[in-house]
């Protein structure tokens, strides 16, 4: 079966694209960007993509929502999305769209070659493959408030956004540079699982949800 790979790191990429040549599986192509990866699916219309969550140029959800894109339009294309760390709203993200070949693991787990590439298998056989990290987690959140998710220091973040003040007020407010407070609040909008929409303001809507209101 031919493979594509999106991962910016070129030290994973290439350790990926080893295993996944050892297990048998031919890489038509190895890229760094979501953009890439939509035109090397298109190009090779392969039975697997391997795509990270996060990849220029945002590092935010680029992976997830390219990885939509091929459910979509490519729907013969299994996919496995890689991820640092537990981000279940991906997950979750992925498996509404569809949920027969796609997988959702830890990068932590390719270290394990042997379960790595049986997960990598049933999902391109056509089945699912979701890090038993990500279960528990959707476990816990359906059982929880969205707000429960956030860190102490994401509450302060969305409290003083509630106050009406910019990022670089914020920045101030918490002694913090911009860019981390700009990682925060992407971190609230992903746990208050509020996605991108144009008919919608996600910051409006996290203050909204903060302070107990809904949106008319």
């Amino acid at each position: 079966m031919r493979a594509v790979i999106a991962e910016d790191s070129l030290l994973l990429r290439v350790g990926l694209v080893k295993v996944l040549e050892m297990a048998g599986f031919e890489i038509a192509a190895e890229v760094g960007d979501a953009e890439a990866l939509l035109a090397a699916v298109e190009e090779h219309r392969p039975g697997l993509a391997l795509v990270d969550v996060r990849m220029p140029p945002g590092f935010t959800d680029e992976g997830v929502r390219a990885a939509l894109v091929i459910r979509e339009q490519w729907p013969q294309t299994a996919v496995v999305l890689l991820s640092q760390y537990v981000e279940e709203r991906y997950a979750a993200d992925l498996l509404t769209a569809n949920t027969s070949g796609v997988g959702y693991l830890l990068k932590q787990r390719v270290a394990d070659v042997e379960e790595f590439v049986a997960s990598v298998r049933r999902v391109a056989a056509g089945g699912t493959a979701l890090d038993p990290q990500v279960v528990a987690q959707l476990l816990v959140r359906r059982r929880s408030d969205p707000l429960d998710r956030l860190t102490p220091r994401e509450r302060e973040v969305l409290a003083l956004m509630a106050e009406g003040r910019s990022n670089t007020g914020i920045a101030e407010a918490l002694v913090v540079s911009d860019s981390a407070v700009a990682k925060h609040i992407n971190n609230i909008l992903a746990k208050l699982d509020l996605r991108a929409a144009d008919a919608d303001h996600r910051r409006v809507l996290a203050v909204l949800r903060f302070l107990g209101a809904s949106p008319t």
